[in-house]
C-alpha cells in the first residue's frame, strides 16, 4: 500500500515500486520513530494526493520523486554514501592481495613487482636479484615465492586503481541512475591522472552525477528518448566533466591532495598520536556512518604507496573500529543487568563482528541508548587510535581485522592497543549506564528477571 525508504545510500531499481505512495528519510530517524513513520506510511497510503514513486528511468536512483521529501543535502550525502559502499570491494581485494602479496615476497618485493610479475612465470622464476628498469636489484627471497607474491601484488595494485573511479562513478549512478555511470566513471579515472586522487574522485563523481541528472530532465522529441541514457547524456556529460577537470578543476585539486599526502606523511611524534586520536573518534562516533566511512576513505587513499604513515594511518583506523563490538560484548558479560536481553543476545554475537572489523554490530547497542554507549566507544578508540600511532603499528590490509595478522606490524602493538582501547570502551559504558541509569533498559532488565524467576518458579 505504500513504501518506506529508511536509507543512508540510494536506493536501486525504485521503478519496481512504481505508483506506491513513498515516505523516505536517513536510517537514524527509522530507528528512533518507527511508529511515526509508520502512521505516515498509513496515512500517505490512504491520500490519492500523497506523492508516489516514479516510474521513469531518471527516478529509479531517487533523483525526481524524493525531491520533496529529501534535502540536497541528504541526496549529496546518500550519493557519497553509495560511492563508498561500492568503492569498499575494490578496496578489500585489493589490499588484502598486496598485504597477501608481502607475507609471499617479502617486505622489498615492492621495489620490483612488476618486473618480475611480467619478465618471469612458473617454468622461469626469479633469483636473488632481478634486472628492474635497467638496474639489478637484489631481493630478500627468491624463486616461487617471489615470484608468487609479485603476482599477488600486481593484481592488488590492478583491484586498487579501479578505487577512485568506482568511488566517483557510483556517487554518479546514486543521483543520476545508469546513465552517470560511463561519466563518473571516467571522471574519476581523469582525477587520477592528473593526480587529484581520491578528492577529484568526489569532486568528478557529484559533477557527473549532477550533470546528467540535469541533461536528463531535458524535454526532447519522442525519437530522440531511446537515445539519450544511452548516448546523450553520457557523451554530454562526460565531455563536460572531463573539460572541467582539466581546465579548471585538476590543478587546484592535485595541489589540494598534494598537500593533504604531505601532511600525512610529514606527522610524527604528538601530531601523529592527536591523528590517531581523531581518527579514533571518527571511526568510534557513528560505527559505520559517513564520518565512520570518511575517516575509512582516507586511510585507504594512502594505502597503494606503502609508505610508513600511510600504513600506520590504517592500522589505527582498522583498530579503533574493532573496538565497539569487542568492548560491548565484553559490558554485556560483565554487567548483564544494564542491558536488555536483546542486548545480552546481540553481545554474544558482537565480539566476533569485532575481531573482524565490523563495526556495525555495535549499532543496536548505539540506537537503543546513544548518549551512553556512543561517548564510551568514542573514548576507547581514541584511546587505540593513540596507542597505535604512539607504538607505530603499520597495517598493509585495508580490512580482516585480526584475522590479517600477518599483514599488520609489529602485530603485538596492535593487539596491546585494542586490548586498552577495549577495556577504555567497556569501562566507561559500564559507569555510564551505573551512573547515568537509563529507565527504559532498566526496566526491561527488571521484565526479563521476573520472567526468569517467574518461570524457575513454575
Amino acid at each position: 500500500d505504500a513504501v518506506i525508504f529508511a536509507t543512508d545510500v540510494g536506493v536501486r531499481d525504485r521503478e519496481r515500486f512504481a505508483g506506491k505512495p513513498v515516505i523516505e528519510s536517513g536510517v537514524k530517524r527509522a530507528i528512533n520513530e518507527p511508529d511515526v513513520m509508520l502512521n505516515e506510511a498509513v496515512a500517505a497510503a490512504q491520500n490519492p494526493n500523497s506523492h508516489k514513486v516514479s516510474g521513469s528511468a531518471a527516478s529509479s536512483s531517487g533523483t525526481e520523486d524524493t525531491a520533496s521529501q529529501l534535502s540536497w543535502g541528504k541526496r549529496i550525502q546518500q550519493a557519497v554514501m553509495t560511492g563508498v559502499s561500492y568503492m569498499v570491494p575494490f578496496v578489500a581485494a585489493g589490499g588484502l592481495l598486496l598485504a597477501l602479496g608481502f607475507l609471499f615476497g617479502g617486505a622489498d618485493m615492492a621495489n620490483g613487482w612488476q618486473a618480475i610479475s611480467t619478465q618471469y612465470s612458473l617454468t622461469n622464476l626469479p633469483g636473488h636479484e632481478v634486472d628492474v628498469d635497467g638496474e639489478l636489484l637484489s631481493f630478500e627471497r627468491s624463486g616461487l615465492l617471489l615470484y608468487i607474491g609479485a603476482v599477488l601484488f600486481a593484481t592488488g595494485q590492478a583491484a586498487m586503481g579501479f578505487i577512485v573511479s568506482a568511488l566517483s562513478g557510483y556517487i554518479a549512478y546514486a543521483l543520476a541512475g545508469r546513465p552517470g555511470i560511463a561519466p563518473g566513471f571516467a571522471g574519476g579515472a581523469i582525477a587520477v591522472t592528473v593526480g587529484a586522487g581520491f578528492l577529484g574522485g568526489l569532486v568528478t563523481g557529484l559533477l557527473a552525477g549532477l550533470i546528467a541528472m540535469w541533461i536528463g530532465s531535458w524535454k526532447v522529441p519522442r525519437w530522440m528518448n531511446s537515445l539519450m541514457p544511452v548516448m546523450l547524456i553520457p557523451l554530454l556529460t562526460t565531455l563536460v566533466v572531463g573539460l572541467a577537470m582539466y581546465f579548471v578543476l585538476g590543478a587546484p585539486l592535485e595541489a589540494l591532495m598534494t598537500g593533504l599526502q604531505n601532511m600525512r606523511g610529514g606527522m610524527s611524534g604528538s601530531s601523529a598520536v592527536v591523528l590517531g586520536i581523531v581518527l579514533g573518534l571518527m571511526m568510534c562516533s557513528d560505527l559505520g556512518g559517513p564520518i565512520n566511512k570518511a575517516a575509512y576513505l582516507f586511510g585507504t587513499a594512502g594505502l597503494s604507496t606503502g609508505d610508513q604513515a600511510s600504513l600506520e594511518i590504517m592500522a589505527a583506523i582498522m583498530a579503533s573500529g574493532m573496538v565497539p563490538p569487542i568492548a560491548l560484548s565484553i559490558a554485556t558479560i560483565v554487567r548483564k543487568n544494564l542491558f536488555t536481553p536483546a542486548e545480552q543476545e546481540n553481545g554474544k554475537s558482537s565480539w566476533l563482528m569485532g575481531l573482524a572489523f565490523v563495526s556495525e554490530g555495535a549499532i543496536p547497542f548505539a540506537a537503543a541508548d546513544p548518549f551512553r554507549v556512543i561517548p564510551a566507544m568514542m573514548a576507547g578508540g581514541a584511546t587505540t587510535g593513540a596507542l597505535i600511532m604512539a607504538l607505530g603499528v603499520g597495517s598493509h590490509a585495508p580490512h580482516g581485522g585480526i584475522f590479517v595478522f600477518f599483514a599488520i606490524e609489529p602485530i603485538w602493538g596492535y593487539i596491546v592497543a585494542i586490548l586498552v582501547g577495549t577495556l577504555v570502551a567497556a569501562v566507561a559504558v559500564i559507569a555510564l549506564k551505573q551512573f547515568w541509569p537509563n529507565k527504559t533498559i532498566q526496566e526491561a532488565a527488571a521484565k526479563d528477571a521476573r520472567e526468569k524467576s517467574a518461570l524457575a518458579a513454575a
